[in-house]
Order: C-alpha cells, then sequence, then structure tokens
C-alpha cells in the first residue's frame, strides 16, 4: 500500500469527524499524514466514542480537557486547546481563570510556560491585554473571604484541620486559606462549581495526589455536582490523561461517594 492509499484509508467516523471540525475547523493534520492508523484510533475514540457517553456541552467538556492539559504539562497541546476554546465560545477571561486557577495546584514554576502560551495565542486572535481584572479581595480580606468560601465547600472540615494542626505548621492552613481560596477562588470569571470541577481536572492529571483528589470530589458534591457529572469529567478526561489517572480518579470517586453520610 502506497502513503497516499494509506492516508486515504483512515476511516474517522461521521460523529468523530464533527466534533473534530466543531473544535479545529478546517484543520489539516499532519499526523494523519504521518501516522495515519493511530489518528484514526484516536480521533474515533476520544472524539466520538468517548464524546457519546457524555452529557456535558461542548463549552464545558472542552474547559475541563484544557484544564487537565495544565495538569498534564502538555503546553504544545495546551496552545492548540487554547484556540479550540475560543472557537466553541470559551471566553478569554474564562480561558485565564482556567489558568490562574491552576496556579495554586501546579505551581507557578509549571504555570509559567501557560501564561505565555496563553498571551500569545490570544495575541495572535486579536484579543487586548491584559483582560478586564477579576479579583474580589485585597490584602486586607483575603483570609476572610478565603475562609468563608472553604466552608462554603467543605464545611466543619475547615475548623477541624485548623485544630488537628500542629502549631509550627498554622502558617500552611492560613495559606491555603488566604491564598488558594482567598487570591483565586473569590475571583470573578467562572462560578464555584465551574472552578471545583476546573480544580479536580487539574489534580486527576498530576497524578499522585489521590487524598486532594478524594477532598476536591467531596468539594464538588457539596456545591452541587453530583456524582453523574464526576462520572462524566472523569470519563472525559481519559483519552487526555490516559488510563491509570482515570483509574485512579475513579476509585476516588467509589470510595467517596460509598463512605457513610456521603
Amino acid at each position: 500500500m502506497t502513503n497516499t492509499q494509506q492516508q486515504d484509508s483512515v476511516r474517522i467516523s461521521e460523529a468523530a469527524h464533527k466534533n473534530h471540525e466543531e473544535l479545529f475547523p478546517n484543520h489539516k493534520s499532519t499526523l494523519k499524514v504521518t501516522d495515519p492508523e493511530l489518528i484514526e484510533v484516536f480521533d474515533n475514540f476520544a472524539f466520538d466514542e468517548v464524546i457519546a457517553q457524555s452529557k456535558l456541552d461542548t463549552k464545558t467538556r472542552v474547559v475541563l480537557i484544557l484544564a487537565s492539559i495544565i495538569g498534564s504539562q502538555a503546553v504544545s497541546e495546551y496552545r492548540v486547546m487554547v484556540g479550540a476554546a475560543l472557537n466553541v465560545g470559551v471566553t478569554p477571561i474564562e480561558i485565564k481563570e482556567i489558568l490562574y486557577q491552576s496556579v495554586p495546584y501546579v505551581g507557578m514554576a509549571k504555570a509559567f510556560d501557560f501564561v505565555h502560551a496563553t498571551n500569545e495565542v490570544m495575541s495572535s486572535r486579536g484579543i487586548q491585554l491584559p483582560l478586564e481584572g477579576q479579583s474580589t479581595t485585597n490584602p486586607e480580606t483575603r483570609y476572610d473571604k478565603g475562609l468563608a468560601v472553604q466552608k462554603a465547600i467543605f464545611g466543619e472540615t475547615i475548623d477541624q484541620m485548623y485544630e488537628r494542626s500542629p502549631k509550627d505548621q498554622l502558617h500552611i492552613q492560613r495559606f491555603l486559606s488566604a491564598n488558594c481560596f482567598g487570591d483565586y477562588y473569590t475571583r470573578n470569571g467562572v462560578d464555584i462549581k465551574v472552578r471545583e470541577l476546573i480544580t479536580l481536572s487539574i489534580l486527576i492529571a498530576l497524578g499522585g495526589v489521590e487524598s486532594q483528589i478524594k477532598g476536591h470530589i467531596q468539594g464538588n458534591l457539596n456545591v452541587g455536582n453530583g456524582k453523574d457529572i464526576l462520572l462524566d469529567l472523569i470519563t472525559q478526561l481519559l483519552p487526555w490523561v490516559g488510563y491509570p489517572r482515570t483509574l485512579n480518579a475513579l476509585q476516588c470517586l467509589n470510595e467517596v461517594v460509598n463512605k457513610p453520610n456521603s
């Protein structure tokens, strides 16, 4: 079989083609030329079979995939997916909020390249930077507002964390309240239910953070993201994060929802 015949024999399903075109209209895949068998398998799986299991709208699904790509540290794919996100109606502010939400979870060393990638894609699209500010706190209010958000999501667990913390580690609990929640969770741009989904997507992609995954599964349940939504999230991330992280996340979900009083 010649190369041309092999390329022509790639069998992308009608649904996979439609869903791919929605994100990447008129995209000419170089990998379809060099790796036709891989593209056939991946596109039919990720853009047809997996999506067929979802009740999430396209925009939400792309938001969660974009968040997971940051957690996976796949900056090249992130650039492509930022463009796709803009194509399906994710706003520049929403994209920035996904990115900013990742900072306390992946660390600035890992987020730094994604900030530059985001700015480059947005500038190429004619989007004026900086965007409108979304912060709602200041140095005087960040701790109290962050603590309030923590308690709104996790309830009495936060008081227990403070009570159980050794005195020489109490500053970490204060940092969590003031920085992770006060500086980031209190921002406008996306609501708290979406932020918790974004956070969970990042954590699943990171791997090795199962205790935090369980905590944020519970947090998602507490803010109204039910098991069906979380299972949908895990399913949609599968092609992008792989089976080991997917199966770990699924185990965490089952442990949390099956525990007493969940």
